[in-house]
């Protein structure tokens, strides 16, 4: 009886070591399994990465629109004074164009940096 009793004893340890390595194994296959979506969440080609890359560009291209807008909001002011001021018009003429009055005479002078890098000092 004692013999058997050990054997019953041996048999059921032998199961457990069994069910542990069994374990082991369903473990090992898990993590790699999940391992695997990780990597694939991470770096896949909508992965996170992905993402992180497309909202820095959503937020570049958004302050592009930004300045942009501001650029043409400017450019319409500039519109509106050029048809209604006559003032502003004669400046910008003169300003780009190098328009002046008459009887009136421009005077130009240089910097004294100017004068310096042309070796008149």
């Amino acid at each position: 009886m004692e013999d058997r009793r050990a054997k019953i004893i041996s048999l059921r340890h032998f199961h457990l070591d069994l069910d542990k390595k069994k374990f082991i194994k369903i473990f090992c296959l898990v993590l790699i399994f999940l391992g695997l979506i990780v990597i694939w969440l991470a770096f896949g080609d909508r992965g996170f990465i992905h993402l992180f890359r497309m909202e820095k560009e959503r937020q570049a291209y958004a302050e592009r629109i930004r300045v942009l807008e501001d650029e043409n909001q400017q450019l319409l002011k500039e519109i509106e004074r050029l048809r209604s001021d006559k003032a502003y018009i004669e400046s910008e003429a003169r300003k780009e164009l190098g328009l002046l009055k008459e009887n009136e005479v421009i005077y130009r002078l240089e910097k004294e940096q100017d004068r310096k890098e042309q070796g008149q000092d």
